[in-house]
């Protein structure tokens, strides 16, 4: 190893092999989980990120979806594209910025991710019901600092502050803890109307 480099290429190896492996786990049960969740919908998980981005956005540009929801710009656009054909969505353009397409909910798309989250039902998200035993023994659920300084890295700081507007806007729409995820979805509707 060379004295300037920290790492080694066995110890470069292994980290990467571990992350990929967890992270392709992870992934593998959350897509379980929102694809079951969502299919009485007629959505696909990518359909239903972009309404819910655009929904904490407030008339995103089709770039900000992009990078918010993680997937390549034509991506983003063709299922807004089709969410905006079913009535979801509108798209704009703003008089001083006529490069970027904005996106906005419709009263129907409002109403059609408002009834997604009232059928939200945690016990039946395997990542989260395997983060009980955490919760139960340390009172809280796993924080994750390091890999959220590794998402800064790769994304940047405009990600990580949309990511923490998002979170804050989620948690004081919904209160510390609705008796009932109907109870928060009338929340969210009302702090909306």
């Amino acid at each position: 190893m060379n004295k300037d480099q920290l790492y080694s290429f066995q110890e470069a190896m292994i980290y990467s092999h571990k992350l990929s492996q967890i992270s392709k786990a992870l992934w593998k049960s959350v897509e379980k989980d929102w694809q079951n969740w969502i299919k009485d919908y007629g959505l696909n998980i990518n359909e239903h990120h972009i309404l819910w981005i655009a929904h904490h956005l407030e008339g995103a540009s089709i770039s900000d979806i992009a990078k918010f929801g993680v997937m390549h710009v034509s991506t983003a656009f063709n299922f807004s594209k089709k969410l905006e054909e079913q009535g979801y969505l509108t798209f704009s353009k703003k008089e001083d910025d006529k490069r970027n397409t904005y996106i906005c909910l419709t009263t129907k798309g409002e109403e059609l991710l408002l009834q997604t989250l009232s059928t939200y039902d945690p016990s039946k998200f395997g990542v989260f019901s395997a983060s009980m035993p955490i919760k139960e023994l340390f009172g809280r659920f796993p924080e994750f600092p390091e890999l959220m300084s590794i998402i800064r890295n790769l994304y940047g700081d405009d990600f990580m502050s949309i990511f923490n507007k998002l979170e804050e806007k989620i948690e004081a729409s919904i209160g510390e803890q609705p008796s009932s995820p109907v109870m928060a979805v009338e929340e969210i509707a009302s702090s909306h109307s």
